[in-house]
């Protein structure tokens, strides 16, 4: 064991390519689409270092080209996760006392490689997989990934580093271990970067993990699988376990030796694994750690002093990059009668030259959504608002799944404010606004506030600083992310760490030590030099 305090330098965010026209970039990730969608491959399950063929498949294919097969995955049930239990914990013994700067090394050489010979690789899977644009791509798959990766070892440095005082015939520490057993992580499809960092954050701090990908972003997380096995992952301390949420989730949560949830999805899915894991408290042999990050109704809210300019390119990035499918998008928005004109002939003007598409045509600003359920799912809230009489479609509301499952940014105007698109989670390209009438600024912000049972993110417009207080204070608890004068997406790694609140989940925070901190067991330790050799006090000595 080498005898040194090593020390890694507080890390910069990862730059972004532009792949604007002429840029070297821009053929290159052009190269690698083409290289990836003249192949079909065969995704296994990866238990112990080992891949793992089933008799259960299910093809890949694009969301913007669903006739276009990618490859095949192997699905998961009760007899892989038990392999992966036994695998974990096998690990286990060698990963939890490996030396934190041996972890680490593993975690800046995969960022390494995201960033340099994988870049156009984890780029173009995640675009062809997920239907992202390269700059979509790009900003997570690449950027946010090296991001989780490389801060995330420097902040366990910077807790293991923080030890308790110790007075003069003492010596108090604090070592930080990690859970026992294993963490299953429960990843959501659109986001690469969040698919990886659920797994990876809590084997940095030497646990070990079942990863349970989404089946629809299966392609791009089969790479992160390539990535660390060339960084150096030890076999077995990341299990990688494709299949349906009930074959995979409920063996998993059934073992005593299940030790914390890393979860991103639906409020649904959360809620019952919650549930599923209380149900079987007693036969744990820790109490497990529960952190998830779910769903979220995000407000755009201006003020009658907001530039409406800003405003409107906020909503039109907010509520239609990625096809609305962020947690973070913005799906709701309240502006004052005052505006209200201005902003809606603004909007309009600019949300008509919105193109969407297939990504490989990069002057598309949209893909396809990712999947026929989530086709389904969009297109009924559209349906719903054309069919009522408490709202309107001002644009869009066209859909087409006959080659992708492609829907129009849309945006919905209620009449109502508690209209069903204004209340319900649609993750979907359409942006419901609310006009209140000035007058009725501060009972619009308790509308805003009291409306959703989530509190992820929220943004608020304004010129006037005492506005901007006001909104704040009345909104405190309705995000977890909050946003002045800007849109309510594009949380970043170090800058904005991101969790919301209520039913958006347990707040815990991806992107800082508050994560890391949920995966660490505690022991302090307290040595004294020179014990006591009598058991009697002062206060007992006769007068």
């Amino acid at each position: 064991m080498s005898n040194a305090f090593f020390e890694i330098r507080e890390p910069e965010n990862e730059s972004y390519n532009s792949y604007a026209p002429g840029t070297p970039e821009r053929e290159e990730l052009r190269e690698e689409i083409n290289r990836l969608k003249n192949q079909e491959i065969q995704i296994p399950a990866i238990i112990g270092g080992k891949e793992v063929k089933t008799d259960r498949q299910e093809d890949v294919v694009m969301p913007h080209n669903h006739s276009h097969k990618l490859g095949t995955v192997h699905l998961c049930g009760q007899k892989e996760v038990d392999m992966a239990i036994e695998a974990a914990l096998e690990a286990r013994k060698q990963w939890a006392d490996m030396p934190w700067e041996e972890r680490a090394s593993i975690y800046l050489k995969a960022a390494d490689l995201v960033t340099g010979p994988y870049r156009y690789t984890m780029n173009a899977s995640t675009m062809l997989g997920q239907s992202k644009t390269p700059h979509q791509s790009e900003i997570e798959a690449v950027g946010e990934f090296a991001d989780f990766l490389r801060f995330n070892a420097y902040y366990l440095q910077e807790i293991y580093e923080k030890q308790p005082y110790s007075p003069e015939g003492m010596w108090n520490r604090m070592e930080y271990r990690p859970l026992e057993g294993f963490v299953f992580a429960v990843t959501p499809f659109n986001f690469t970067a969040i698919a990886g960092n659920l797994p990876l954050a809590p084997a940095l701090c030497g646990n070990v993990s079942l990863w349970k990908p989404a089946t629809s972003s299966i392609y791009s997380s089969y790479f992160i699988m390539k990535v660390l096995k060339e960084a150096g992952m030890p076999d077995g301390v990341i299990n990688f376990l494709p299949g349906s949420g009930a074959d995979v989730g409920d063996p998993v949560i059934k073992s005593e030796h299940l030790s914390g949830l890393h979860f991103t999805g639906s409020t649904n899915t959360f809620q019952y694994l919650w549930k599923s894991i209380a149900e079987n408290i007693e036969k744990y042999n820790t109490y497990p750690r529960i952190v998830g990050e779910t769903g979220g109704k995000d407000f755009i809210f201006a003020h009658e002093s907001a530039d409406v300019d800003a405003v409107v390119i906020a909503a039109i990035r907010a509520a239609y990059e990625y096809q609305g499918q962020k947690c973070s998008a913005a799906s709701r928005m309240y502006i004052p009668d005052s505006i209200w004109d201005e902003f809606r002939d603004k909007f309009l003007d600019e949300v008509k030259d919105v193109n969407y598409g297939d990504v490989e045509d990069f002057t598309n600003f949209m893909g396809a959504v990712i999947d026929q359920k989530a086709f389904d799912n969009i297109t009924s809230y559209i349906d719903y608002v054309k069919e009522s009489d408490d709202g309107e479609i001002l644009y869009g509301g066209n859909y087409d799944d006959s080659e992708g499952y492609f829907v129009e940014p849309t945006l919905v105007l209620a009449h109502d404010p508690k209209f069903k698109t204004m209340e319900e989670e649609i993750f979907g390209p359409v942006l419901t606004v609310y006009v209140y009438e000035d007058e009725k600024f501060e009972e619009t912000l308790e509308l805003c506030d009291n409306t959703s049972p989530y509190a992820l993110t929220g943004a608020i417009f304004a010129q006037e600083r005492y506005a901007l207080k006001k909104m704040a204070d009345y909104l405190r608890q309705a995000a977890g992310n909050f946003y002045i004068n800007d849109k309510p997406t594009a949380a970043i790694v170090n800058q904005q760490p991101f969790g919301g609140a209520r039913k958006s989940g347990t707040n815990d925070k991806a992107g800082s030590a508050a994560n890391l901190m949920r995966w660490i067991s505690v022991r302090s330790i307290k040595e004294t030099t020179v014990p006591a050799k009598d058991w009697t006090y002062p206060y007992m000595d006769e007068e």
